[in-house]
């Protein structure tokens, strides 16, 4: 199915609600000095909800994908690689002429990318970003020279398992399925591993992508998991959480309890260019505005992605992207309908422009949480 219109929050001025949530918390802060992009105004950031949400924008895009700028060829062909499946057709990379639905994912975020980035003042490349905001970048892309690829990862999107997929490709792990604790450091190469010149080059001829998640639903899998399970997190933000938000809490709580409108309120509160990585805003941790990538893949059709770069990339036959495992319980969109309904709907007005370009960029539609829904 192609995705929904952006629900409005309130029906039927929903836009105009979310206008008022953005002027009431706006995205970023203005930045004196040389390098630093400038406020993102509500404005805009509306137009890029507008283009992304349009229904009508979604049908018009199957009648011009023919249009669409072939992505860059993948690089020169490397001596001792066993390549898998078929190579990108002359032209550019190709996707399934018969997956209609992904193509016009592409397409409108490749749109949508274009329209947002090319404002005047937008960064173009890391080195027009301040420099906490490009530390963050440089240190979430991953790097395989082997196979001439960067890789930007988001946590809570599968990024351990890519993870295993880069060791493997650089030959540290024998297959994807070694049962061991993920390493999220060791045997990997970082962009902010390299000197100036060597991460320009990378960026101009290596294939660029990352993988995106509906970011409310990455919201709801970072609280289930790091305050439901991980004991490190609960004492480190769940505890702090408690203090500062729930009425009467003494003054050591355990913080294994937070309630997921308490955490709701605690974003609220947090820049996002300083928020924790498993809830930071993709947009600052990845820039598609100073990165060019060259592949936006989807959480939701994570396989079949994942094995999509594999192949553009040249991957050896032998490797594939790791299967779900069987007891795993993704965060689905029935239990974020339950959370996001027992929330203050006040409150999610204000958490949504944190993430308001995560939603428009990527084509994501915003939550309906209206009365008649959440009575269903």
């Amino acid at each position: 199915m192609f995705p929904r219109p952006l629900t409005p929050l309130a029906a039927p001025n929903g836009a105009e609600s979310l206008g008022r949530a953005l002027r009431r918390a706006p995205l970023g802060r203005a930045r004196a000095g040389l390098g630093g992009p400038p406020l993102l105004l509500p404005s805009m950031l509306m137009f890029a909800v507008i283009v992304a949400s349009s229904g009508l924008l979604l049908m018009i895009e199957r009648g011009i994908l023919a249009e669409m700028k072939p992505l860059p060829l993948h690089p020169s062909n490397r001596e001792g690689v066993v390549w898998r499946g078929t190579a990108p057709r002359p032209g550019g990379l190709s996707l399934d002429a018969g997956d209609s639905d992904l193509q016009v994912r592409q397409d409108v975020r490749n749109r949508t990318l274009r329209a947002v980035c090319g404002q005047p003042g937008m960064p173009r490349d890391p080195w027009d970003l301040p420099v906490g905001q490009r530390r963050t970048l440089l240190r979430h892309i991953l790097v395989s020279d082997r196979y001439r690829f960067l890789y930007c990862y988001v946590p809570k999107v599968a990024c351990s398992n890519w993870k295993r997929v880069l060791k493997v490709l650089a030959g540290v792990l024998d297959n994807v399925d070694v049962r061991l604790k993920m390493d999220h450091r060791s045997d990997l190469v970082f962009l902010s591993d390299l000197r100036p010149e060597e991460i320009r080059y990378r960026l101009q001829h290596y294939f660029k992508f990352l993988f995106v998640r509906d970011p409310l639903e990455r919201l709801l899998s970072a609280y289930r998991n790091k305050f439901g399970e991980i004991r490190e997190y609960q004492q480190r933000y769940g505890a702090e959480i408690v203090r500062r938000y729930r009425a009467g809490a003494g003054p050591s709580p355990a913080g294994d309890d937070v309630t997921f409108p308490e955490f709701l309120r605690y974003l609220v509160d947090e820049d996002p260019e300083r928020m924790n990585e498993h809830w930071m805003p993709v947009y600052h941790l990845c820039q598609p505005c100073a990165v060019r990538y060259d592949f936006v893949g989807s959480y939701e059709r994570l396989e079949a992605d994942a094995n999509q770069v594999l192949e553009w990339v040249r991957a050896p036959p032998h490797v594939r992207f790791p299967s779900r495992q069987a007891w795993y319980r993704p965060a689905s969109p029935e239990s974020l309908h339950y959370h996001l309904c027992s929330a203050p709907r006040a409150l999610l007005q204000d958490v949504l422009p944190k993430y308001i370009l995560d939603f428009s960029l990527f084509a994501y539609p915003l939550p309906n949480v209206t009365r008649e829904a959440c009575h269903q």
